[in-house]
């Protein structure tokens, strides 16, 4: 099966500043965390990721306290 076209009409976005900033956590002690390099942590944080493990995924939402739908959500543009 072929990957998906990305589609102009949609964008992924991460809500990682705003969770972040809600729990008074940075972008640093996420990193020590999840055990993800701060350099990949800024990637997915600036909508610049085209992918993610789900382990990295799920350790982020762990570490975060929350669900994947609040930390990445369809924008529509």
């Amino acid at each position: 099966m072929a990957p998906a076209e990305p589609d102009d009409a949609h964008d992924i976005h991460c809500r990682l500043d705003e969770l972040l900033e809600a729990r008074g956590m940075t972008l640093t002690r996420l990193s020590e965390l999840v055990g993800v390099s701060l350099v990949n942590l800024s990637v997915l944080k600036n909508d610049r990721a085209r992918a993610i493990r789900f382990s990295t995924l799920r350790a982020v939402c762990e570490a975060l306290d929350c669900e994947v739908g609040e930390l990445l959500v369809v924008r529509r543009r």
